[in-house]
């Protein structure tokens, strides 16, 4: 359980870090120009996401690591989660919605999710390893 709880508030802090870095300081006039955005965003709806998505991944990890938490597997599942979860936001979400610049917010989305994702894998990995000893 001690795995589960600390894999979801790493997702937490990992992901309201990047996103937040994102969303209002490097991509903030990205962000600004998009039609659909809230305001005033409902922050209690995406930190409550984050727990459910930190937990179902932490639980996952285990499963895809098979109790080998090195960097590389870290890493490795970074990199497949972000396949699924970044996906529909980088590739579907301009397909849907008018955004000003396709191009622009698949980078956008992209990397950040790269590098959410990958960052999120490999501290797992290194929190893993210190609590199986």
């Amino acid at each position: 359980m001690k795995k589960l709880i600390s894999g979801t508030v790493l997702f937490v802090l990992i992901s309201f870090a990047a996103q937040s870095i994102s969303h209002f300081g490097i991509n903030a006039d990205h962000y600004s120009t998009i039609p659909f955005m809230r305001k005033e965003p409902i922050f209690i709806l995406g930190i409550l996401t984050m727990i459910i998505q930190g937990f179902v991944l932490s639980h996952l990890f285990i499963l895809f690591s098979k109790n080998d938490f090195t960097v590389k597997n870290g890493a490795l599942f970074g990199l497949i989660i972000t396949a699924l979860f970044v996906s529909y936001p980088a590739l579907v979400e301009p397909a849907k919605y008018i955004v000003p610049s396709v191009s622009s917010w698949i980078l956008v989305e992209g990397t950040v999710g790269i590098f959410q994702f990958t960052i999120y894998g490999i501290v797992l990995s290194l929190t893993f390893s210190k609590l199986k000893s």
